[in-house]
């Protein structure tokens, strides 16, 4: 079901809605011309280069070791071995996550700590010993040597074939004058053989190195994508360390948001409602005094404070509906954002389409995220038309807030929707904002569902 609200123009201003677009940097040269010359190229493929010795020094490290551990468990002497080399191991893994960073710009962060119940040295290589993060690193000290072999050898090979053939013309003069034959031999037995040597056969040689070099920093990049993949894979934190991460900064939001909260909603108690009774047991307690010396003077100072009354309660209702309205708990979210709808400053279309009704909590948040949504557009969007379409995907509730206003809108600035994103994420929801410049305004909100 579809209903419209509101009337009227917004105007755009504030936080949130940056009119100035981000240009994307133009360049002479087109992709395949400029990546063998790109600082990037060259990064990535001192990456490679690298990653051969390196290799070869972990992979005989670990292997050593653990085979030395592994021999030696008949005695105890094969534990605190084993122990060395597994933290060997996690050493080389911030070696090779800090190499990946500078060189290929993949952050990795470090995996989970070691967690020991007590101090001293057996505790320590328990836990080493029971770490996953330890394991880990050990099996990219194994299974790194080979790949870096390989990578090492396609790289090299592509890129000294390719430069080598790329500048045929400036040194083919060295096998006449100093091998005594006419250039680049192409094929050769022994009645016959064919050199490199005139002008077209020259051409066509560095035509296809410059083939080969134009193709070299997009194979080094494939490579190198495999790397970062193995880096990320084995070197990082697990998946459930990285939730358990990802739950403790959600909580520490959900914290702050509650906080923030709670001041709001003290200052709004304190500098309105809170002085209005004030300022309205003062007057009665005036027209108490006046009652019978001056009964008009009462009369009116009682009429004031009537009047005080319904203002105090006006705030004291506008304040309930910012913490949780009733007609929220009481008829759901499409009445709720109905309500909401009409007091936009620009004429919304609401459409909520929902087999049943989600958890309390799920419901509040939808509904917030929704009126914070219109009161942007209602102050900076320059609107004449909006919608909010709600329904649910599987196990999501999915909402949506669209306008026809100028764009602009950017949830990475600091704004008041970087804010509304946090708190989505705080309940594993996801904002994602469509604004170009000129609009239309396309914000997307998707909330767990738990009905």
């Amino acid at each position: 079901m579809a209903t419209e609200y509101g009337n009227g123009y917004g105007h755009r201003s504030g936080p949130g809605f940056d009119g100035a677009g981000a240009t994307e940097r133009r360049h002479r040269l087109p992709a395949p011309l400029r990546a063998p010359i790109e600082a990037r190229s060259w990064r990535e493929f001192g990456y490679v280069m690298l990653g051969l010795p390196l290799g070869i020094l972990m992979f005989t490290f670990a292997v050593t070791m653990v085979s030395l551990g592994a021999g030696l468990l008949i005695t105890f002497l094969g534990v605190p071995v084993l122990a060395a080399a597994l933290a060997g191991c996690r050493g080389f893994g911030s070696l090779e996550r800090a190499r990946a960073r500078g060189l290929l710009g993949v952050e990795v962060a470090d995996p989970e700590p070691l967690r020991m119940r007590k101090q001293g040295p057996m505790a320590w290589m328990g836990a080493v010993l029971r770490s996953g993060a330890s394991w880990r690193h050990l099996l990219y000290a194994v299974v790194q040597f080979p790949w870096a072999v390989f990578s090492f050898s396609v790289a090299l090979s592509f890129w000294l074939y390719g430069w080598a053939l790329l500048t045929y013309p400036l040194w083919f003069w060295v096998f006449p004058m100093y091998a005594g034959q006419g250039g680049l031999q192409l094929y050769g037995d022994g009645t016959h053989s064919v050199y490199l040597d005139n002008p077209f056969e020259i051409t066509m040689t560095a035509l296809l190195g410059l083939l080969f070099t134009m193709a070299t920093p997009w194979i080094v990049r494939a490579l190198t994508t495999v790397d970062g993949l193995m880096v990320r894979g084995l070197l990082g934190p697990s998946r459930l360390a990285t939730r358990v991460v990802e739950l403790e900064s959600d909580r520490g939001v959900v914290v702050d948001t509650a906080a923030a909260d709670l001041r709001r909603i003290e200052r709004d108690l304190h500098d309105g409602a809170q002085a209005r009774l004030v300022a309205l047991a003062m007057d009665l307690g005036l027209a108490k005094e006046k009652l019978t010396e001056d009964p008009e003077a009462a009369a009116r100072m009682v009429g004031e404070a009537h009047g005080e009354v319904k203002t105090a309660l006006q705030e004291l209702r506008d304040l309930a509906r910012g913490i949780h309205p009733a007609v929220l708990t009481d008829r759901g979210l499409d009445a709720a954002l109905s309500s909401v709808a009409s007091r936009c400053t620009v004429p919304v279309r609401v459409e909520v389409d929902l087999p049943a009704r989600p958890m309390p909590a799920i419901e509040g948040i939808a509904y917030f995220t929704v009126s914070e949504l219109l009161q942007n557009i209602s102050k900076h969007s320059r609107a004449t038309r909006a919608s909010v379409d709600v329904w649910r995907v599987e196990n999501r509730l999915m909402l949506q807030v669209v306008d026809n206003g100028v764009g602009g809108a950017d949830a990475s600035s600091g704004s008041g929707l970087a804010g509304l994103a946090e708190r989505l994420d705080a309940v594993d929801g996801i904002l994602v904002v469509d604004s170009p410049v000129a609009g239309p305004t396309r914000i997307t909100a998707e909330l767990p569902w738990r009905g």
